[in-house]
């Protein structure tokens, strides 16, 4: 177990307990979250270790890992993805002004995005923790991922294009996976990273049950002001913040089943719809955001 006494962000020791928020992936267990007065990032306190958190991936309903379509959620998810997937490759492609080039994707799950870009004549490389996860990668789109650990072996200056959408919240070793990705890019590549956004609107409805919580998979908790000072620690500078405009959607429905034990459709979609129309006035305030990073 990790118990912090500085924010895991910017080592600030301004810190204090925001909240408790349930796990209602696998353990029903309470986690609290923390806040940050310096760098406003919050992060989950009391987390396993990364050799103890797999357990809490194991379950059928974590789509990343199972590509399951089971439920009106899930269903859902798949059909949007296959738009959400093209639109991934096109800011990669108008961000890095190549139209083929080498990415690796961290994080890489059942392989889906990395198919898109293999597609689209680009050298795929991913690297995803999970065995099962890979084992599904291989079976869908004959995708050979590499685990996690291999990041550490890859050659400096390889890549035009680094992807983590929705993983920096789950690295544990953040810091070292922050320089180990500025030594990864090419002179000219790009950083994508893509993550939740607690400051949004649909947060502020949910506040507990905000599904984007999701303790303890997710570590951290970021707001725009924390993801920018997290750059610049490490000598990298955010470009451009694109807004996620289907995640304040699938946020809230699975929030809403969260809090009321029941799939409210029309009630996650007016509030889904009320979070993105607030961020049309501040893109900083949607509910995922997608950071696109130089050096």
């Amino acid at each position: 177990m990790i118990i912090y006494s500085a924010c895991p962000c910017c080592n600030s020791e301004s810190i204090a307990k925001a909240l408790s928020a349930k796990d209602h992936t696998v353990s029903n267990g309470l986690f609290e979250i923390w806040h940050c007065n310096a760098c406003t990032a919050r992060f989950t306190q009391n987390i396993p270790g990364k050799n103890e958190i797999e357990k809490y991936y194991k379950s059928e309903d974590y789509i990343s890992h199972s590509n399951t379509k089971k439920g009106l959620i899930n269903s859902l998810y798949h059909f949007v993805r296959k738009r959400t997937l093209q639109g991934k490759r096109k800011i990669v492609e108008k961000y890095t002004k190549l139209p083929a080039g080498n990415i690796l994707d961290i994080g890489a799950g059942t392989g889906a995005f990395l198919n898109t870009m293999n597609q689209s004549n680009w050298k795929v490389t991913g690297l995803e923790p999970d065995e099962t996860a890979r084992e599904n990668a291989k079976k869908l789109y004959g995708l050979s991922l590499l685990p996690a650990e291999e990041l550490f072996n890859l050659q400096p200056e390889t890549f035009d294009a680094i992807t983590l959408w929705h993983v920096l919240e789950h690295v544990h070793d953040l810091h070292e996976y922050m320089d180990q990705f500025k030594k990864l890019l090419k002179p000219n590549g790009c950083l994508f990273i893509a993550v939740p956004n607690y400051t949004c609107y649909d947060e502020k409805v949910y506040k507990e049950f905000w599904a984007a919580y999701d303790v303890p998979r997710h570590l951290y908790h970021f707001s725009p002001a924390s993801v920018t000072q997290l750059l610049l620690q490490h000598g990298l500078q955010l470009k451009e913040i694109k807004p996620m405009w289907y995640d304040s959607f699938y946020v809230s429905m699975l929030s809403e089943k969260y809090k009321t034990g029941k799939n409210n459709f029309l009630n996650a979609v007016f509030n889904g719809y009320v979070s993105n129309w607030k961020a049309l006035f501040n893109k900083e305030r949607c509910s995922s955001l997608i950071y696109v990073v130089t050096h």
